[in-house]
Parts: C-alpha cells; sequence; structure tokens
C-alpha cells in the first residue's frame, strides 16, 4: 500500500511539473490540458518500457517542452501530439547513441535539426538526421561535447541543402536570358 501512495504522489508531481510549463508555452499560443499533459505521461511510460530506460526525477518531458515550444512547425492542433513523437524519438536515441550524449545536447540536436533541416518533419529527424549522427557517434565522434550539439549535424549531412542565391540565379537564367 505504501508503494502505491508513493508512485501516485509521483505521478501528480509530474503531471503538476508539466502543466507548469503552460506558463512559458502559452506565450506561444501552446497550452497543455491536463487530459493532454496525462495522455504525454502515459505515453512516456510506454516509451520508457519500449526503449528498456528509467528515469528519475522529473524526467524529460518538460526539458522537450521548453526546448521546442518556441519551434514554427509546432501549433496547439499538433502540440501534445509532438511532444509524445519528441520523446518517443528522445528515448530511442538516447539508446542509439549508447548514452554518450547528454540530455541537452540530444536536444539542441534534435531541436536545431528540426527547424533548419527536417523543417517541422518527425519522420525525417527520426530516421534520417538522427539516424546518421547516431552512427558517427557509435563510431567515436566526440566533437558535439565541445559545442553542446549546436551545428554539429552538417558535418554528416548526405544531402546536398540547395542554395537560395544560386536557384535565384538560375531562375533569372532561365526566365530573362
Amino acid at each position: 500500500m505504501d508503494k502505491d501512495w508513493m508512485i501516485l504522489l509521483q505521478q501528480q508531481n509530474q503531471l503538476a511539473r508539466v502543466m507548469q510549463t503552460n506558463q512559458s508555452t502559452q506565450r506561444f499560443g501552446l497550452i497543455l490540458t491536463e487530459q493532454d499533459a496525462k495522455r504525454i505521461l502515459d505515453e512516456r511510460k510506454k516509451s520508457l518500457l519500449e526503449q528498456r530506460r528509467i528515469e528519475f526525477g522529473e524526467g524529460i518531458v518538460p526539458k522537450i517542452i521548453y526546448e521546442f515550444c518556441d519551434s514554427g512547425y509546432i501549433d496547439q492542433n499538433n502540440y501534445a501530439d509532438t511532444i509524445i513523437r519528441l520523446q518517443e524519438i528522445f528515448y530511442l536515441y538516447k539508446n542509439e547513441m549508447q548514452d554518450e550524449i547528454t540530455d541537452d545536447e540530444l536536444l539542441h540536436l534534435m531541436k536545431e535539426q528540426f527547424e533548419e533541416i527536417c523543417f517541422g518533419d518527425l519522420e525525417y529527424l527520426e530516421s534520417t538526421c538522427l539516424a546518421n549522427f547516431a552512427l558517427a557517434i557509435r563510431a567515436g565522434y566526440d566533437g558535439y561535447k565541445s559545442s553542446d550539439g549546436h551545428g554539429e549535424y552538417s558535418k554528416f549531412d548526405e544531402v546536398t541543402r540547395w542554395d537560395y542565391d544560386l536557384y535565384f540565379a538560375a531562375l533569372k537564367d532561365l526566365c530573362w536570358g
């Protein structure tokens, strides 16, 4: 019985911490209902079990929320679902990177790629950007430590990105000869 009481108290504390994020996220038009927060925490449990991980303390959910709340690719309609997917991706890649990368480094890397490379596409973030970076880390790369995870992906990006100036110049040549 004492064990059940402690688990219930821990769950209530986690729910309260997630709900407190609304104080910061509301300026971006993002608010979690209590039902959303409970769903996120239920999915967190599933993800932790699936990835065979445990967490102590408040967990990663508030950090994910704070890291991603200012994204131009998240709005009220997709907010809770996006947080759920981001936490699934986070736990998967903590394992894939063999816990070599800190939570903050991984979150910075995820956010940067989500915004600048993936343009909000969670599938591309998971299956391409983080997969490539995980390969590099498993091969011994540790350059991300000095940058806290910022500006690292370009070193491993296999896709040639188009350049706006080059595109405009080619369009100008085609249209105006």
